[in-house]
């Protein structure tokens, strides 16, 4: 069950770039998963975790990038590779999305800053002066 949960926390946004964004117009989207999650288990969480239909899923395993590294300054120098990283392409029914780009903004209170406060306490008091 733990093992579970940690695998659900790791679908809960799908990919937002540029070419997940074009594959969205043919109801498909894309998540970075565990390497070892097979199609079904993935079609299964997305279902649970969205509330959508899945019509298919390709998965993708890109190899990790090959770094060099050095263990001192007389060391001989060597190569290591970054972790190899899956994708999981998933396509939905007809009729069903996943929101991704479409979050509405959330308006957050505007600061006004000090010069701004003075002049509106400037304001108030030539007003008050006024109305004596």
């Amino acid at each position: 069950m733990a093992k579970e949960a940690n695998i659900k926390l790791h679908l809960l946004e799908p990919r937002a770039t540029e070419k997940t964004y074009r594959e969205q117009t043919k109801r498909t989207y894309v998540f970075a998963v565990k390497p070892a999650m097979s199609k079904q288990a993935i079609a299964k969480l997305v279902e649970d975790e969205f509330n959508v239909t899945v019509t298919d899923v390709r998965t993708l395993i890109r190899d990790g990038k090959k770094t060099k590294f050095s263990k001192g300054k007389h060391a001989y120098p060597g190569t290591t590779f970054r972790q190899d990283k899956k994708y999981a392409y998933v396509t939905l029914k007809e009729g069903n999305s996943i929101k991704v780009f479409d979050e509405p903004e959330k308006e957050e209170p505007k600061k006004s800053s000090a010069k701004e406060a003075k002049a509106e306490a400037k304001a108030d008091k030539k007003a008050a002066k006024e109305n004596k």
